[in-house]
């Protein structure tokens, strides 16, 4: 099983995607898929909001509709007001989603490699 599919079950109207989210960031981002020492996957997203007043909560689902190309009212957070660690759905078509988060993971990918091939090549100057 990977970690994606550990952090995405389906739904009724869609899926739910577990998220760890880190508030008070330098760029909102989504960082990567990783898992949990119980081998738990979570979707790893930064946001420069703070924690505060449910902000950082409304940044979170903002990025991640503009990441998918989703309306922000298609992704509701189900647990986790308050905490790091959080539940969200989202309202689709179950492999369409899955298509688009693969997609935007595959993006995020690229980014960091390219980023790290750059920072090689400085490194080698």
């Amino acid at each position: 099983m990977s970690v994606l599919t550990t952090a995405i079950r389906p739904c009724p109207r869609g899926l739910t995607l577990r998220v760890k989210l880190t508030p008070n960031s330098r760029h909102n981002r989504i960082a990567a898929i990783t898992a949990d020492a119980d081998g738990r996957g979570y979707l790893n997203v930064h946001v420069t909001a703070v924690p505060e007043k449910g902000r950082a909560n409304a940044a979170l689902i903002a990025l991640l509709a503009r990441h998918l190309t989703l309306p922000k009212s298609a992704i509701q957070l189900q647990a986790g007001a308050k905490d790091r660690h959080k539940s969200l759905t989202i309202q689709g078509d179950m492999g369409e989603l899955m298509e688009r988060i693969e997609a935007c993971l595959e993006t995020i990918r690229t980014a960091a490699a390219k980023t790290t091939s750059t920072e090689t090549g400085n490194n080698l100057s």
